[in-house]
């Protein structure tokens, strides 16, 4: 029997008919209604074109069935810190580092988009029961860009999602809120218009809800980018905060709220900048952790892991009211990405997490006593490029000592070292 019913009332989610975050006793109030949540977006990832090479990370396998059920196994820890609704895609999402998501074929829908692979349906109805027994939503998302362009025209389009939507109506589930596409105005979906353009985006939410029964429905556009149009035809509003600043992603929430549509906003995307959570908490928005190290390289690690997992997992819970275990001062810093199996041939993508890395001026790096870099911007990254994304680091058998000297705003100055 399901337990987990997710419905909508003005700005604000309910579940199971209570304001979220109602219940936690000593909560913040100011969150009430908010839904935070996660991008788990290969939650149910296979790859028929090579499954065997993401055997990595330090797994001697890779098995979807496993990753979904280690996905499974892993929600009850992140609902305990707040987590109350995670993304995952039927296309799932480009690894973003180190294998071409042009050359995956992870797409359940064939080229009509008139059937759905039946072990990819068996994961989904797995992972949205699964997320249901521990009282979290499932945010399904359709169409990922580059898996899009396996359905052959605009008809295969409207099919897969009135396949996707069949399927979730006939799996009675409550506690599911559709995506209909990953960032609808990126260049990939150039090749689906009806997916690209926003008034072709308006008829396919349209027939999401009808085709679902009536889920609630909405689409996501790119990091800071809203259209009104696609707002309009939604039950919720999704944004991304992806490359954005603070200032930026508090103008873009600004003037979604100046529409006035009386809808929920989510970011369901955003990164490991977690100093997002600041505007987020203060403008009442739903927000979206997105770790594309640790949760969108398959195979992805669902627990909440050492540094910018835990991180995020204890402001979370902080800022919902929630009081989780106090770190001693000295674990407020981690050297991230120097872990033994964090290496994929030859590279290693280094950052310093950090519990409140606002108060961070800026951050040298050193490799062997030399200056390798210099980040300015959270979350404070070898090789900067966006808060989302970070280029490869090239290590060599010497490469042994590592530090990070953390220049603070106070004007502290800190070190963490590793040697591996």
């Amino acid at each position: 029997m399901l337990q987990t019913a997710v419905t909508i009332r003005g700005e604000s989610f309910l579940i199971n008919g209570n304001l979220t975050y109602a219940t936690v006793k000593h909560g913040n109030p100011k969150v009430h209604g908010l839904l935070m949540n996660a991008r788990f977006i290969q939650g149910i990832f296979d790859d028929k074109a090579a499954p065997k090479r993401f055997a990595r990370w330090g797994q001697e396998r890779f098995h979807p069935t496993e990753n979904t059920e280690n996905l499974i196994a892993a929600l009850p820890e992140w609902h305990q810190h707040g987590l109350r609704a995670f993304t995952v895609g039927f296309q799932g999402g480009g690894p973003c580092f180190t294998i071409s998501n042009d050359t995956i074929h992870n797409n359940p829908f064939g080229e009509d988009g008139k059937k759905l692979d039946a072990a990819y349906a068996d994961r989904m109805d797995k992972l949205i029961k699964g997320a249901d027994a521990c009282g979290m939503v499932v945010i399904v998302s359709y169409f990922y860009g580059s898996q899009a362009q396996r359905l052959k025209d605009g008809k295969a389009v409207r099919n897969a999602v009135t396949t996707a939507s069949n399927f979730l109506k006939a799996g009675g589930y409550t506690n599911v809120l559709i995506e209909v596409a990953n960032e609808q105005n990126i260049g990939p979906f150039h090749a689906h218009p009806l997916i690209y353009y926003p008034e072709g985006m308006a008829t396919l939410i349209e027939l999401a809800r009808k085709e679902s029964g009536g889920m609630a429905v909405g689409c996501s556009g790119s990091g800071g980018h809203i259209n009104r149009e696609i707002g309009e035809a939604s039950d919720y509003i999704l944004i991304h905060g992806n490359s954005c600043s603070r200032q930026r992603f508090y103008n873009a929430i600004s003037e979604v709220k100046s529409w006035n549509l009386n809808r929920p906003i989510v970011c369901n995307e955003d990164s490991q900048a977690i100093g997002q959570l600041e505007v987020a908490f203060k403008t009442g928005t739903s927000w979206g952790y997105y770790n594309n190290m640790t949760k969108q390289e398959p195979p992805a690690d669902w627990s909440i892991t050492k540094g910018e997992d835990t991180f995020f997992a204890k402001r979370l819970a902080i800022g919902i009211g929630i009081q989780p275990p106090l770190l001693p001062v000295e674990e407020h810093y981690y050297l991230q990405g120097l872990e033994p199996h964090m290496e994929y041939e030859g590279k290693r993508w280094i950052r310093l997490a950090s519990l409140y890395p606002e108060t961070i001026n800026y951050v040298d790096f050193y490799c062997n006593g030399k200056l390798i870099f210099t980040a300015y911007d959270e979350p404070f990254s070898v090789n900067y490029q966006s808060n989302w994304r970070q280029g490869h680091y090239i290590v060599s058998q010497n490469d042994k000592d590592w530090k990070a000297v953390v220049h603070l705003r106070d004007g502290d100055v800190l070190e963490k070292i590793v040697k591996v």
